[in-house]
This record gives structure tokens, sequence and C-alpha cells, in this order.
């Protein structure tokens, strides 16, 4: 291929490139260059972190999830048409006869993209239901224990530990108690108050369709966790108890276990249930001060946009 004729090629690719894409990057450049000039005459009067509120974590891979599912439509439309307006414009210049050999190279590439890109999406909207069961649970559960406040307990969401988050944890003179939150959807086959029900026999979760141990183990490992670390940061020993929070179901019991499992409704006996242990004010500050510490992580939104300036 003679150079005029591949430098040709290469104008009308650029040409094609830059036609689509030249306009909404100036556009974006314009309005982030605005926004800074206004901000950079503006402070938060916002001055603190602010704690963590229920599901904040879920919250964040919720709002990225969506972000990379846009980002992923976006360019189910634009790669095809990048991909025409190329073809296009060198069939213009070479004619439809010299390109008919690349044509099936287009049509492979661009098909094998839509597939790809088809699955990806087909995978993020199945993560994005399950982010958003979870996060709705979470929701409402820390909407209930938030009640218990109502009663002198001092309740926190999110707790940040080490590789790991709790959901919930309440402080109160009754014990202190690390909450899983639980956000399963119910069977669409099953109708009535079946389709709600799981049994807990001490073990073992039993649902209408399916058996799960693994929110009892999870709830056991991170009370230990916190048993630990907050005997550590007070300098006291502390015993936390292990909760399971499933909002929407009917939970029934069948066996004993250190777990106590909840229904979302179910939460606000939580203080009343007899299962933690005594916890005087003085060590009820204490431990709340050290949990606040920990969750208070989040950057006011205003505050955190100027110093990314």
């Amino acid at each position: 291929m003679p150079m005029t004729e591949i430098a040709t090629q290469l104008v009308l690719v650029f040409g094609v490139l830059a036609t689509l894409f030249v306009g909404p990057g100036i556009a974006i450049a314009f309005l982030l260059a605005r926004k800074k000039r206004r901000r950079a005459q503006r402070r938060s009067p916002i001055g603190i972190d602010l704690l963590r509120s229920p599901g904040h974590t879920v919250r964040e891979q919720l709002e990225e999830a969506s972000t990379d599912l846009m980002s992923d439509v976006l360019l189910l439309c634009v790669i095809p048409m990048v991909a025409l307006s190329i073809f296009l414009a060198q069939a213009q210049v070479r004619g439809l006869a010299g390109m008919s050999r690349l044509a099936p190279l287009y049509v492979a590439f661009v098909v094998a993209f839509i597939a790809w890109t088809v699955r990806k999406l087909v995978k993020a909207g199945e993560q994005l239901d399950h982010l958003r069961a979870g996060f709705d649970a979470e929701l409402a559960v820390g909407q209930e224990l938030d009640q218990l406040m109502l009663s002198g307990a001092r309740v926190f969401h999110d707790f940040p530990a080490e590789g790991f988050n709790i959901d919930h944890i309440v402080i109160s003179s009754q014990g202190v108690f690390a909450v899983e939150t639980k956000g399963y959807t119910k069977p669409g086959d099953i109708s009535g108050k079946e389709a709600a029900r799981v049994l807990f026999d001490g073990k073992v979760l039993k649902f209408p369709t399916w058996t799960t141990s693994e929110p009892i183990e999870q709830a056991e490992r991170q009370a230990q966790w916190l048993s630990k670390w907050a005997s550590s940061a007070t300098g006291e020993k502390v015993l936390a108890w292990p909760v399971v929070a499933l909002p929407g179901w009917f939970v029934e019991r069948t066996g004993r276990s250190l777990v106590r499992v909840y229904s979302g409704r179910a939460l606000g006996s939580l203080l009343n249930s007899g299962s933690g242990e005594a916890v005087s004010p003085q060590a009820m500050q204490r431990i709340a001060h050290q949990v606040e510490q920990r969750c208070r992580t989040v950057v006011p939104t205003y505050r955190r946009d100027l110093e990314k300036k």
C-alpha cells in the first residue's frame, strides 16, 4: 500500500474519532474548569468526617457497579458506530470493492465485541440485583436498630474491621451486639407464609428451597473479632454477642445457639433477649468512643470535591 494511501487512511480514522469525541471532550473540560473556578471561592460548612450510614460499603459498590454498567452500555453504542464510520470512510477512498476483503474482519470484530459486552451486562445486572437486595436489607435493619437509641443504646453502622465490615454494632447496658444482615430474596414459585419462613435449628438456617450455615459462622467470627478488638482498645474485657438479621423473613427457632437470629421487625426486642452481658455506663462510653473513631470516615461530599482540586 503506497504511503500516500496509508496517510489518507490514518487521516480518515483520526477524523472520524475526532468528529465523535472532540466535541464532548471540549464540553466536559469546560464544565470541569467552570466548576473548579466556582468552588475555589467556597469552602465546605462541614469540617469533620461523618459516621458511616447503614449499607455504606454496599452503596459504594452499588454506585461503582452502576457506573461500570453505564460505561459498558455507552461502549456498546459507540464502538459499532465507530467501526462502521471508519469502514465507510475507508470505502470512500478505496472503494467498496477494495474493502470487500476487510468487511468480514469488521463484522467479526463488532459481533465479538457485542457478544462480550452483552455477557458483561448480564453479569453486571445480576450483581446489581444482589447489591440492591443487600442494600435494602441493611437500610431496613439499620432503621430498626436506630430505634434502640431511644432506650439508651448506641448504634453504629458498617464498622470497618480488618478486611471485612460488621454491618451494625449495638452498644447498650444489656450487652454489645455484632449484627450481620443478610438480604436474601424470597422464591417466586412459593406463595403464602411458607415462602417467607426460615427455620433455625441452632446450627443452620433452613430456607424454603435451600439451607446454609454461612451467616451463623460469619456472625460468630465477627463477634469474636469485635470482642478481641474492643477489649484491646478499651483495656478491659468486652464480650460481643453475634446476631443475624433476616429482614422480611419469619424466623422460627427450633434449637439453641449463642447466635441470635431475628427478622427485621423483631430487632426491637434485641435488648430484652437476655443473651447479652451487662455493661456499665462508663464501659459503654469507652466502647462507643473507640467504635465511633473507627466509623467516622466519611468525608462530606462537598469537601471531598474541593480536596480533589
